[in-house]
């Protein structure tokens, strides 16, 4: 799976991608984020409050309850606002 971080997010994780194997007992986007934030640091930081982040699942916006695979890319980042 590739995951990538933009904004703040890639600010709090201090990085922009990675590759990850996706560990059996992640499902869902809200799932990846809970494993995220359980590697500590930077990623605990990021995602201390889940209603902050987005996700975008192969480039389409998406709710944290839609399941992941391990063929996705991931993108999160903070809620986007007009201007």
């Amino acid at each position: 799976m590739k995951i990538l971080y933009f904004a703040w997010v890639r600010e709090k994780t201090g990085i922009s991608k990675e590759d990850i194997t996706l560990p059996d007992d992640v499902g869902t986007a809200l799932d990846l984020i809970g494993w995220l934030s359980q590697r500590g640091g930077g990623y605990a930081d990021a995602f201390s409050n889940v209603d902050s982040v987005r996700v975008a699942i192969n480039q389409e916006y998406a709710n944290h309850d839609r399941p992941v695979t391990d063929t996705d890319e991931i993108a999160f980042f903070p809620p986007v606002t007009g201007g």
